[in-house]
């Protein structure tokens, strides 16, 4: 049926009133105007929706019929207008976010922090790779992205919120612990621990390492930041990291930040989403509670 809202609200004020009249002079219109967009709603039907019984107005069966249906419409239309309303007021809303797996090591803090102050809202996090972020640029499946170095070749709007230095870690026992300033050459012969290929950590670690002339030895391939965590622990290697991955490893003196020459080497986090994206409200309260909030939340081992 091609049918408007128009003829729908004209309709259910002659059904509610049974008369032309009183319907023209609620809708402030005409009384033929009323007439004509009736009778193109029941052509559009199919069906006679109004009969005249000596001077007085009825609904058919049909009329019946759509007098349930217009009330249904209106309140969905009603149901709309209010969850759009709360949406705009935080009320309510629906976020997805993509994250690098390193940042997941502090992005979950800073929704738990942002949801006591709207508890209605939900939120999807997806943890991923790099190579995972760029996917989910493309398709555009994402609202809003947490990532280190945003790619260059995307249309992108990207804002740094906080630094990520990363650093040469090694197990207690390894006996650079017990120097200081330790010559960059010097890791040359050492076994390194990194990311798969793709990973946004080991394409993070090539640049710094090609910067710093290094080529390490035999590196040791693993799937997640825990895995280089835990190898470097049992002394499988070093690795280098981002220091907000190290929290609870530093604390417990599981793991040392080595005194290299040259580190920490400073990077930054970015919240980043397409050119051109229509962000909801949720999306965009969360952007500037991360962009004006984080560094006051997420605590920064020191090294």
């Amino acid at each position: 049926m091609n049918i408007t809202l128009r003829q729908l609200r004209i309709f259910d004020a002659v059904a509610r009133h049974l008369s032309f009249t009183q319907a023209s002079e609620e809708l402030h219109l005409t009384q033929p105007a009323v007439s004509m967009q009736v009778k193109q709603l029941e052509q559009a039907v199919g069906v006679p929706l109004f009969e005249l019984v000596g001077k007085r107005v009825f609904l058919t069966e049909g009329g019946q019929e759509m007098q349930r249906y217009c009330r249904l419409i209106d309140q969905l239309l009603s149901e709309a207008a209010q969850v759009l309303e709360e949406m705009k007021e935080l009320a309510r809303g629906h976020l997805r976010i993509t994250v690098v797996s390193t940042a997941n090591y502090f992005v979950p803090r800073l929704w738990a922090t942002l949801r006591t102050r709207h508890p209605s809202v939900s939120v999807s996090l997806d943890v991923t790779n790099r190579a995972g972020l760029i996917r989910a640029l493309a398709s555009n499946e994402t609202d809003l992205i947490i990532m280190g170095q945003p790619p260059e070749d995307m249309d992108l709007v990207a804002q740094s919120f906080m630094p990520n230095p990363l650093v040469v870690i090694a197990p207690p026992s390894h006996p650079l612990c017990k120097m200081r300033g330790i010559p960059v050459e010097r890791l040359r012969s050492e076994t390194f621990l990194v990311r798969e290929q793709g990973s946004g950590t080991r394409s993070l670690m090539e640049r710094v390492f090609a910067e710093k002339g290094l080529d390490p030895a035999t590196p040791i391939e693993m799937s997640s930041t825990e895995a280089i965590k835990q190898g470097v622990e049992a002394g499988l290697g070093l690795a280098l990291l981002s220091v907000h991955t190290l929290d609870m490893e530093l604390a417990l003196k599981r793991l040392v930040v080595l005194k290299v020459q040259g580190f920490p080497v400073l990077r930054y986090w970015y919240i980043v989403h397409r050119a051109g994206k229509r962000l909801s409200a949720v999306a965009q309260a969360f952007k500037a509670f991360v962009l004006t909030e984080t560094q006051g939340i997420v605590h920064v081992p020191k090294v």
